[in-house]
C-alpha cells in the first residue's frame, strides 16, 4: 500500500502562484510515476500533469504547459507541482496519483485531494 498526502492548496489571486505537495509514505516512492489530476465542480477528472520514476521525463495537459511544473525529491518521497499564472480556470480540488507502471498507465493510489481556488 501507497498513501499519499497532498498539501499546499489554498485561496490565491488570478495570477498568483501556489506549490502543492504530496507525500508518500508506505512502499519505495521511486518505483512509481506520479501524477497530478484535478477535478472543478460539475466536471469529469482531469490529467495535469506526469512525471517519470527518476523524474528525467515529464509530462503537462496543453492548459497548463508554461504555467505548472511537476518535479519531485525521491530522498523526501514527495511529488510538486509548482503553479504559476494562475487563472479562475485552475480552481479545482487537485488530486495525486500514483501510477502501477509508467506515466499513462494504471492508476493503483490516490490521495484525498486539496483545494485550489483562483479568484479573479
Amino acid at each position: 500500500q501507497v498513501q499519499l498526502v497532498e498539501s499546499g492548496g489554498g485561496l490565491v489571486q488570478a495570477g498568483g502562484s501556489l506549490r502543492l505537495s504530496c507525500a508518500a509514505s508506505g512502499r519505495t516512492f521511486s518505483n512509481y510515476a506520479m501524477g497530478w489530476f484535478r477535478q472543478a465542480p460539475g466536471k469529469e477528472r482531469e490529467f495535469v500533469a506526469a512525471i517519470s520514476r527518476s523524474g528525467g521525463s515529464t509530462y503537462s495537459a496543453e492548459s497548463v504547459k508554461g504555467r505548472f511544473t511537476i518535479y519531485r525529491d525521491n530522498a523526501k518521497n514527495t511529488v510538486y507541482l509548482q503553479m504559476n499564472s494562475l487563472k479562475s480556470v485552475d480552481t479545482a480540488v487537485y488530486y495525486c496519483a500514483a501510477y502501477r507502471t509508467a506515466v499513462g498507465g494504471t492508476i493503483d493510489y490516490w490521495g484525498q485531494g486539496t483545494q485550489v481556488t483562483v479568484s479573479s
